[in-house]
C-alpha cells in the first residue's frame, strides 16, 4: 500500500487533520513538501512510512492523529 504514494499526495491525520503534501518518498519516510512560511519556512520534514494506515484516491491517511503525528515528525 505504502508503495503507491506519490509526491503531491495530501497526507491527513486519522482525524482529518492536515500534515502536508508529499515531496518525494523513500524506503523508510515520506518527505513532505517544505512550509513556505512561518518556523519551520523551508526545512524539510518527513515522516516515517510506517504510520500509513491506507490511500484514499489522492490522499494519504496516517494511523495517527493529526496533531500526534506532528510530532513524530523529523527534519530531514
Amino acid at each position: 500500500m505504502s508503495h503507491d504514494i506519490q509526491p503531491q499526495m495530501e497526507i491527513i491525520g486519522a482525524d482529518g487533520g492536515p500534515i502536508g503534501t508529499v515531496a518525494s518518498v523513500d524506503d523508510h519516510h515520506i518527505k513532505l513538501v517544505p512550509a513556505t512560511a512561518g518556523a519551520h519556512k523551508g526545512h524539510v520534514h518527513r515522516i516515517s512510512r510506517g504510520l500509513v494506515a491506507g490511500i484514499e484516491g489522492k490522499t494519504v491517511r496516517l494511523s495517527a492523529n493529526a496533531d500526534v503525528a506532528l510530532t513524530f515528525e523529523e527534519e530531514a
